[in-house]
């Protein structure tokens, strides 16, 4: 498949996956709408070059008995993240590129990867002055056994047990914790 036709069924996607999700709460349904218009507007909104906005996709790792997070320290951002980043032309939807990014950053060969956001998340980045990573989380599970790889984005990964995610990340990694314990709750 070509770049032109891999973001068209990207941006489709992302369009679809904005459009169908149910926020859980005013707050998160308002990033939706602003997400969806974004995307609705711009061609590439999914793609770096969108400036000075873009929608990305991160990935918070559970381990296979869901007692601890992988996390990354991300040097730009000087903290401990989920994974995540932008997505790339060949893409195909945005759970491909949240996949992508969960194995390249821990060095997994696999991962469960629930094809449904948990939130949404909107913050402030480097790579465009003034520009906001629109970015859409999901949560995946490893498996038993599995084993970190830090890769070259990163200056350290390694597995956190849940009641010390607080203590090591901030307010956004912590919500995503919230909103993917409850979800497992939920299912």
């Amino acid at each position: 498949m070509s770049r032109t036709s891999a973001t068209t069924s990207l941006m489709g996607d992302v369009r679809e996956v904005l459009t169908s999700w149910t926020a859980p709460d005013h707050a998160q349904d308002q990033l939706r709408q602003d997400f969806l218009s974004l995307a609705m507007a711009e061609s590439d909104a999914a793609l770096r070059q969108c400036a000075p906005d873009h929608i990305t996709a991160s990935t918070l790792v559970f381990s296979a008995d869901r007692s601890h997070v992988a996390l990354l320290f991300h040097p730009k951002f000087d903290r401990w993240l989920q994974m995540g980043g932008h997505c790339e032309p060949d893409d195909m939807c945005l759970s491909d590129a949240a996949l992508r990014e969960a194995l390249e950053e821990t060095g997994l060969n696999s991962v469960e990867l629930d094809p449904v956001p948990v939130l949404l998340s909107q913050h402030r980045v480097k790579c465009w002055p003034e520009g906001h990573h629109l970015d859409v989380q999901f949560m995946a599970r490893a498996e038993p056994g599995a084993t970190l790889t830090c890769s070259d984005e990163s200056t350290d990964l390694r597995w956190f047990a849940l009641d010390e995610v607080r203590l090591v990340s901030d307010d956004s990694v912590n919500s995503l914790l919230a909103a993917a314990l409850s979800r497992i709750d939920q299912v």
